[in-house]
């Protein structure tokens, strides 16, 4: 149902942030863990999410990744929430793609969100752009690369080679969908819920991936592939999906 630590390509590592995982869900809290603290995170743990709040009240955490579906999350907020130090920001683990009513109470900082179910190449490449600026010394690259491809989160730009790539905010959330799970097909399903937060119809998304197709593909190896019958994915074509 979830990726798996053997994901690739490896996009994101960590310099030692706390990362929080509040997730109740035993098997997913334990490949969260194992995967960030492989990717160099150290980790906390909650089951639920009075416990979370209480964490965060007493620690200082980096960011927090939290279940956006935990039954406990609903009234935390109002009075009741502690004044904090530190806020830090938050991905959220969510089916919904509402997230002004989602979890106002630990919106601390940034908040971005991942539906489920997510891959762990993707709950990486999202903790790396909330994290930006978190970690002492020189600035991190925030770009995303595959070959001369690259997509720089910090500005919301893409580029193939030394050409900029004029995209829509569909085009590059679509571009980037396909990039953190390169040799992956994609269903259009997946890649309506992630650009949209809903499916669109196969002539929405077709026509979405053709306009992406000619600008990244334009006097330039083609990158982006149909998979008939099952969807798209990105990468060389003579490696394969």
């Amino acid at each position: 149902m979830y990726g798996s630590t053997t994901e690739k390509p490896a996009l994101a590592r960590g310099a030692g942030q706390h990362v929080l995982i509040v997730v109740g869900e035993p098997d997913v809290a334990e490949l969260l863990s194992t995967t960030l603290e492989l990717a160099g995170y150290r980790i906390g743990v909650s089951g639920t999410g009075a416990e979370a709040l209480a964490l965060v009240t007493r620690q200082r955490f980096d960011l927090v990744v939290v279940d956006a579906g935990l039954p406990d999350l609903v009234g935390l907020g109002g009075e009741r929430r502690p004044a904090l130090a530190h806020r830090p920001p938050v991905l959220l683990l969510t089916a919904y793609d509402s997230l002004d009513l989602l979890l106002p109470e630990l919106g601390l900082g940034g908040k971005d969100y991942v539906t489920k179910p997510f891959r762990v190449a993707e709950v990486l490449a999202r903790i790396q752009v909330l994290l930006r600026g978190s970690c002492p010394g020189p600035p991190r690259d925030n770009t995303l690369r595959y070959g001369d491809l690259a997509l720089d989160d910090t500005l919301c730009r893409a580029r193939r080679g030394e050409r900029t790539l004029d995209l829509t905010p569909a085009e590059y959330r679509l571009l980037r969908h396909l990039l953190v799970n390169a040799h992956r097909v994609l269903s259009k399903e997946q890649i309506g819920r992630y650009v949209w937060g809903d499916f669109h119809g196969d002539n929405a998304i077709e026509q979405l991936v053709s306009r992406l197709r000619r600008k990244v593909g334009r006097e330039a190896p083609a990158l982006i592939h149909t998979r008939r019958g099952f969807g798209y994915w990105l990468g060389r074509a003579d490696i394969g999906s």
